[in-house]
């Protein structure tokens, strides 16, 4: 029987166990010059000194699973991966991993370069304090994009608990992030939505902060009381045009779907993956400048890794967002 290269290839590629594990298979590039969609890898775990720091597991986590994750997207009937030019850039390189300050500004230089020559990045954390990082980097007054960007956050928590001046020693924090951003002129609040956040907060009053930042919060809660159409609603008109950027906790996703997060919120039910796709997909023809996935937890995932997998399909709905804008703008 005679064999065909091209398709022994494009059989083993899809193996997550053959090859190099570069993210969904994408070729590997050291630049982001004629890239338009970069992954990267933020392996960073020390803006979250509150639980296990496992966090910086995480993108070797999706490496390793990723390449049976690359397929084609049904519901906006392309394959993003031949829409637009797709390359791994591989990991920042984090050269003091346990100084959370020093990798925060590693983060937002190596961002700022990969904005800079003109992509827009999906990336895998990491916890949480990584969007700090590179939101700092790409948006804002002198920033690559050069104006703020709306937050469509994803989270059990709100993230914006900035009552004190560090977090366990750590100042720009996992736990802060969403305020300071806006203090600092990144994101803009008005424009922003955080959803899924649930459980049972450490004392009364645990919304106020993001409200007086200006986000508006559509809690669990809430969600299941008005539906998935009035949140997307919501959302649409609250972002408009403006340049969005989704972050995506993990820990909003019920632990019965993905039990592999950090700051797990077992108390009261979360989304599942139907779920939070529905609200991503209603965001296509946004301008979704990046994206990020945190709080992944390899070291506290299923044997068969299915929070890493779960890791990798929101990755592909940003990706399938950003790509799917290019090819219809």
């Amino acid at each position: 029987m005679a064999h065909d290269e091209a398709t022994d290839k494009m059989m083993v590629e899809m193996l997550e166990w053959w090859g190099v594990p570069t993210l969904f298979r994408a070729p590997y590039t050291e630049s982001a010059e004629n890239v338009d969609i970069a992954l990267i890898g933020v392996p960073h775990s020390s803006g979250n000194n509150s639980t296990l720091r496992d966090q910086h597991l995480g993108p070797r986590a999706v490496r390793d699973i990723s390449a049976n994750a690359r397929r084609y997207h049904e519901a906006f009937d392309f394959m993003a991966w031949d829409a637009a030019t797709v390359r791994d850039l591989g990991d920042v390189p984090l050269s003091q991993p346990a100084n959370n300050e020093v990798s925060i500004e590693q983060i937002s230089s190596f961002y700022r370069r990969v904005y800079g020559a003109g992509a827009k990045a999906v990336s895998i954390g990491g916890d949480h304090g990584i969007t700090g990082g590179i939101v700092q980097a790409i948006a804002g007054e002198d920033s690559p994009l050069g104006e703020k960007v709306a937050l469509l956050h994803f989270d059990a928590h709100t993230d914006a608990y900035d009552g004190l001046d560090h977090w366990l020693g750590a100042k720009k924090s996992a736990a802060n992030w969403a305020s300071y951003l806006v203090k600092q002129g990144n994101v803009d609040a008005t424009k922003s939505v955080q959803i899924g956040m649930r459980g049972n907060p450490r004392g009364p009053g645990w919304l106020e902060r993001s409200f007086e930042l200006g986000y508006d919060v559509i809690t669990m809660k809430k969600y299941r009381e008005e539906g998935a159409a009035k949140a997307i609603e919501t959302i649409q008109e609250r972002v408009g045009d403006t340049p969005l950027y989704i972050t995506f906790d993990l820990d909003c996703l019920d632990p019965t779907v993905a039990p592999g997060v950090s700051n797990i919120e077992a108390g009261v039910q979360g989304w599942n993956v139907d779920q939070v796709v529905e609200i991503l997909r209603a965001m296509r023809g946004k301008n979704v400048v990046g994206g990020d996935v945190v709080c992944l937890m390899p070291t506290r995932d299923l044997p068969n890794k299915v929070t890493a997998m779960v890791a990798a399909a929101i990755m592909h709905e940003m990706v399938a967002l950003i790509a799917d804008k290019k090819v219809n703008s």
